[in-house]
């Protein structure tokens, strides 16, 4: 008779977060932020709610690391460079190509639906929670941010780039237009428009003759 094997909790814990995770972003997706409750999640992920009271102090914890979850999956399939993930904004000696690579693939984490409805609830739920907000600027933007600032400096260092252009201003010239279009949805928003924002501002601040 094989002996019995005890069950994999660690395996166990894991699936129950994936649940917990996905259930929390569909949820906000469809209700909201206000709306999404522990007790909601629970019942999606088929778990019950002392299991996430257990792991997390709060419904914004939850989300907060569900959201982070998603957003390192996408920049992990979508590859080294792409949006800026982990490995960085590529370094090809051409900024602009550079750059519009990264702010394609921006445009096209914000169109994604599964990527679209959460960021804009706890996007606008950061504007009224300050709690809430600055976690999400910890956390998730300025870290994406810090590589903008990286491949800027690396680029004056090259004389691509004004020696006296301000890093973390020249992101937001980049960074500002997209996030503006796409929150108020004011037009649409296109790898063209990214193209054309990386265009205009680095004619600002490429170096004169």
């Amino acid at each position: 008779m094989a002996p019995h094997k005890a069950p994999d909790s660690s395996r166990r814990s894991d699936r129950s977060r994936r649940a917990i995770y996905d259930a929390a972003l569909a949820l906000v997706g469809e209700a909201g932020y206000p709306r999404t409750t522990i007790e909601g999640i629970a019942a999606r992920a088929g778990v019950g709610k002392q299991t996430i009271y257990r792991w997390w102090p709060s419904k914004a914890a939850v989300l907060m690391e569900a959201f982070l979850d998603m957003a390192a999956r996408a920049a992990e399939e979508a590859g080294p460079g792409a949006g800026g993930g982990e490995q960085g904004i590529p370094d090809t000696g051409d900024l602009a190509a550079d750059l519009k690579l990264v702010l394609r693939a921006t445009v096209d984490e914000l169109n994604d639906p599964l990527m679209e409805a959460p960021t804009r609830a706890l996007t606008a739920e950061g504007i009224v929670d300050a709690r809430l907000g600055a976690e999400f600027v910890e956390k998730l933007l300025d870290p994406q941010l810090a590589l903008y600032v990286t491949r800027l400096r690396a680029a004056q260092e090259a004389g691509h780039l004004r020696a006296d252009a301000d890093p973390r201003i020249a992101l937001e010239l980049l960074i500002a237009p997209l996030t503006h279009r796409w929150l108020l949805r004011t037009l649409p928003l296109t790898h063209a428009y990214a193209d054309a924002i990386v265009d205009l501002t680095l004619g600002g601040l490429t170096p004169r003759p």
